[in-house]
């Protein structure tokens, strides 16, 4: 078979994936998050392997353990949070109005020096833009949950996740070894090296990056409460956990932080303090946290992160989302590879005829 058959072949393959899925797609969450939740927890089914337990053993204790983790999660630690979730929310327009008030006298002794506008002009703009942010926000939460966690949909994310879960976890290496059995003999090798290659971007990324949004979410709740914020529990859980997304989880929650200050505190010490959470948090997270539990040899750019969860999010809902960095994992490690053999193709390079016609002559350099 000719290399060109073999790749008209393999894109009527993707193709009908791809359609399959868009078809499919009100009814694959629970096995995409199963699928996730068993690529995460397999390295610790091999660890207990290599401790004497049998792949079975070892699955049932990895997916009770998850399962009991989760259910304490949501029966303890979930109500608590969405009724001050809940909370926070009735209560943000009087906390943005005490921040206005707090910062109209700052902003009147800068006017005149920076030539800014009045205040009541800059709070139409402000009050158009917020409005047009709040309406667009809303409207993609609405179809976000609507497209991706209705109610039939979250019934079986409940129930056919944890079962989806252990059937992967307890087969994994006997569904990698099948998989390996069908690739092509001839690019086997290219086609392993390009899927360990995904595989360590993929879990360097997503497993790692879940550490530093642990710990951050951790940090900042805990500190946020030590100084005494409202709302500084849920504040800052939010903020560490979309950390995820780069830049958005730092600069929301320091936005929001910095207007819950001005309107509770009046004293300057405890806003600065506030500040200084979020100022040691991301040196704490480009300094330390990062690069040793992600590295710097992970390939995705933030903006190239931020771009495929949209895109995902837009498409697929929340199902999108879920898929979208391995999705962009594997297409970052796939574009390098295509960069890679570019650079050293005649189609960059020239052909060797051409190279030499393309040398000035001797003496005219």
């Amino acid at each position: 078979m000719t290399a060109e058959k073999q790749l008209r072949i393999w894109l009527v393959a993707l193709v009908v994936f791809v359609l399959l899925l868009v078809l499919l797609r009100g009814i694959l969450l629970p096995f995409v998050v199963g699928m996730a939740i068993a690529y995460i927890l397999d390295p610790v089914c091999d660890m207990l392997e290599r401790w004497g337990l049998s792949r079975q053993w070892a699955t049932t204790v990895v997916t009770l353990l998850f399962v009991v983790l989760v259910a304490v999660a949501l029966i303890s630690i979930v109500p608590v949070l969405l009724q001050e979730l809940t909370d926070f929310l009735s209560s943000l327009p009087d906390l943005l109005k005490q921040a206005q008030k707090r910062l109209i006298p700052i902003y009147q002794a800068l006017r005149y020096r920076l030539h800014l506008p009045a205040p009541a002009e800059l709070s139409n703009i402000v009050q158009d833009r917020l409005g047009s942010a709040v309406t667009w926000v809303a409207q993609a939460l609405q179809d976000l949950l609507g497209r991706g966690l209705a109610l039939a949909s979250l019934l079986s994310l409940v129930f056919i996740t944890p079962v989806v879960t252990f059937y992967m976890l307890r087969d994994w290496d006997l569904l990698v070894g099948r998989v390996d059995s069908l690739l092509p003999r001839q690019h086997a090798a290219t086609i392993r090296a390009q899927i360990a290659e995904i595989d360590r971007t993929l879990a360097g990324f997503a497993r790692g990056q879940a550490m530093v949004c642990l710990t951050l979410a951790i940090y900042y709740a805990t500190t946020l409460a030590f100084i005494g914020l409202p709302f500084g529990v849920v504040v800052g859980l939010a903020s560490g956990i979309l950390t995820f997304i780069p830049y958005v989880g730092a600069t929301s929650g320091f936005v929001i932080s910095m207007a819950i200050a001005l309107a509770q505190f009046g004293d300057w010490t405890r806003i600065l303090m506030v500040a200084g959470v979020y100022v040691l948090g991301q040196v704490l997270e480009g300094n330390v946290l990062t690069p040793k539990l992600v590295g710097d040899r992970v390939g995705l750019h933030p903006v190239w992160i931020i771009f495929a969860l949209l895109a995902g999010g837009a498409l697929f809902g929340f199902l999108g989302l879920l898929l979208a960095v391995p999705v962009a994992a594997a297409l970052g490690v796939l574009v390098r590879f295509a960069i890679t053999h570019y650079l050293t193709s005649s189609l960059y390079r020239g052909a060797p005829a051409e190279m030499d016609t393309a040398l000035p002559p001797p003496g005219e350099e």
